[in-house]
Order: C-alpha cells, then sequence, then structure tokens
C-alpha cells in the first residue's frame, strides 16, 4: 500500500510538473522591445509578438492596428496605456476604446477587462484592459468562438471635443496569454489557423514560437497518462490484496 501511494503521488507530481515548467520559464523571461509604430487598417496592421509592449506615435481620431498570433488553449489579455497630450491645450474629457477581432475579422468580445475608458482634462494618460476567451482548436461554423491564427488590436477615441482633434498621443499596447490547457480542449481540429493573407506584405501575423499546435496537443494528454499509469497501479495493488495465498505452511499435511 505504502509504495503504490508512493508511485501515484509521484506520477501526480511529474504531470503537474510538465503543465506549469514551460509557463514558469516564460515568465522569466525579460520582455524585448516591440515595434514602433502602429498600422491605421486590418491590412496595415503591424505584427507584434506575444509578451513583447509595442509603441506607436498618432494623433487622436485615428484608427492604430496591431496584429498578433493566439493559439489553441491560450487567454489572450490585451493591455493598452494612451499618454495623452497637456492638459492645458486639451477642452475636456476623452473617452478611449480597445477593440480585439479574430482572423475573419468578427468582433471578439471581452470577458474582462475594461476595454473602454473616459480621461478627465487633467489625466495624463488612459489604461485599458481586454482578456477575450480562451481560443478553440475548432468550433461549429455557426458559433462565433475564438479560433487559433491571427487577433487584431484596434486602439482609438470613441468620444472628445471636436477641438481635440488631431492633437498628438503617444500608444503602449502588449499582448499576453495565460495558458488554460487541456480543461478547455474540445475532440475537433481548425484544419488551419485564421491567418488572413498568409504570405503577403502587412495582412499575416508570424506563428507562435514553436509553430501552430492547431489543438492536437493540451495538457490533457499528460493527466489522462497519468491517470492510466494510477488506475494500473490500483489494479496490481488490488489484485495483490485480493489473491488467494495458497496452503498456509503450519496446515498438517494429508496422510
Amino acid at each position: 500500500m505504502r509504495v503504490f501511494t508512493r508511485m501515484a503521488a509521484l506520477s501526480l507530481a511529474a504531470a503537474a510538473l510538465l503543465t506549469t515548467a514551460a509557463p514558469a520559464l516564460a515568465d522569466d523571461a525579460e520582455p524585448a522591445a516591440g515595434p514602433t509604430e502602429a498600422g491605421t487598417s486590418f491590412r496595415t496592421a503591424t505584427t507584434v509578438e506575444q509578451g513583447r509592449p509595442a509603441t506607436a506615435q498618432g494623433s487622436t481620431g485615428d484608427y492604430l492596428y496591431w496584429s498578433f498570433p493566439a493559439d489553441a488553449g491560450q487567454r489572450p489579455v490585451i493591455e493598452a496605456e494612451v499618454t495623452l497630450p497637456e492638459a492645458a491645450s486639451r477642452h475636456g474629457a476623452a473617452t478611449w476604446r480597445l477593440d480585439a477581432y479574430d482572423g475573419l475579422r468578427r468582433h471578439q468580445p471581452c470577458k474582462y477587462g475594461m476595454p473602454s475608458r473616459t480621461a478627465a482634462q487633467d489625466a495624463s494618460s488612459v489604461k485599458l484592459t481586454c482578456t477575450l476567451r480562451t481560443v478553440r482548436s475548432w468550433a461549429d461554423t455557426w458559433s462565433n468562438e475564438p479560433l487559433p491564427g491571427t487577433y487584431y488590436i484596434r486602439l482609438t477615441v470613441a468620444r472628445l471635443p471636436e477641438e481635440d482633434l488631431g492633437q498628438p498621443v503617444t500608444a503602449r499596447i502588449e499582448a499576453t496569454s495565460a495558458e488554460r490547457g487541456g480543461a478547455y480542449a474540445v475532440d475537433g481540429v481548425l484544419g488551419a489557423p485564421l491567418v488572413p493573407g498568409a504570405g503577403t506584405e502587412g495582412d499575416d501575423a508570424a506563428a507562435p514560437e514553436g509553430g501552430w499546435s492547431s489543438g492536437w496537443w493540451t495538457d490533457r494528454w499528460i493527466w489522462t497518462a497519468a491517470g492510466g499509469l494510477v488506475a494500473a497501479l490500483a489494479g496490481v495493488w488490488g489484485h495483490r490484496l485480493t489473491r488467494a495465498r495458497g496452503r498456509p505452511p503450519q496446515a498438517p499435511t494429508r496422510a
């Protein structure tokens, strides 16, 4: 019984270690500098990598676009900060908005965060956040589920005094992901990531590091293997516990 307990504990610990080691190593890496410009449409969106901040100079009233790749099992988190003009040059509050779209340019709602925020006239900056739903490896054609591929970020001012249009601003965005793993895995697999215009300049996003998984691998495989090992060990231990012990050595022999 003691051997079985130890082996089961080791199996579960190994599975947990494999599923958490990679994200932990990724978190320790220092993010490198990203692009210093943004596109003005979906077709000219500037490609960024997850975990690498990007900046851009623009004017109030501009639409700023970036794109990044997101794979199955990831829950993208988008953060944006806009540095506003000096308060003395502004005429009132301004409402900024952060939107996200998938590879089919379908608007993806934020599950958490504050994608729209109003900055007072004396505010020096405004911060926006948007946590998307977990990317699925496959979904029905009629659904609006997020799928692997390109994701677009659009940042713009939604409401402000007309006199403030055209004033210079500085934007900073960063896209990261929390790995959700096998808990959100499904049995279907997307034929190819949704990457519009793949191979053309200015309309495709780089693949994630290590390439597209298309949802075939999740940590569910690790936990399934660990569960199978525990079940096998339980069967062996149960057999040893219930099998016949044979003839007791002290029993008398027949004549």
